[in-house]
């Protein structure tokens, strides 16, 4: 055995990252076109909230997990601030993941696997607000990077406040 040889040995050994997404599926789903029903006064140029969450479970069968993202959408009209469409989806994926290193399985599951589910999330939204009457609306990209930072720090930030002081 070469220099050469014993040193090519460590790299091959790394294991190799899958990832097949096994299903996809709307979980629950409403949109209510407040507009249509109450109608509004004047100006109805929209002004948009949009709150993402995400759920991880670990399925029974081996290296298989559920992710849900949770997508809240409001709109109100930025004069008045009356509601004028709410959309409330859940859409899930069922994951078989094999090769992560136990330590990076939970980062994961919430970047890497929403990042496989936000295309289709965007296109339902997009339907959904154009069947409502609305234009479509497009959701700009969403960092799960940066999402799953900040609830990493409101964790524990929530975990400090919660331990007791020590005198």
């Amino acid at each position: 055995m070469t220099e050469e040889t014993a040193g090519a040995a460590p790299q091959a050994q790394q294991p190799q990252i899958k990832m097949n997404i096994l299903a996809q599926y709307i979980r629950d789903m409403s949109f209510e076109n407040i507009l249509a029903q109450k109608g509004a006064n004047g100006d109805t140029t929209p002004e948009l909230k949009v709150n993402v969450a995400l759920d991880v479970k670990k399925r029974t069968a081996p290296n298989q997990y559920e992710v849900i993202m949770k997508l809240n959408v409001a709109a109100n009209t930025k004069e008045g601030n009356q509601p004028l469409f709410l959309l409330e989806l859940e859409y899930g994926g069922v994951f078989n993941i094999e090769g992560v290193p136990e330590n990076q399985l939970h980062p994961f599951l919430l970047i890497e696997c929403p990042r496989q589910l936000f295309p289709y999330v965007r296109r339902i939204v997009s339907d959904v607000t154009r069947d409502g009457s609305f234009p479509p609306l497009n959701l700009e990209p969403i960092d799960f990077v940066a999402l799953y930072m900040n609830e990493q720090a409101r964790r524990a930030q929530a975990q400090q406040a919660e331990a007791p002081a020590v005198n």
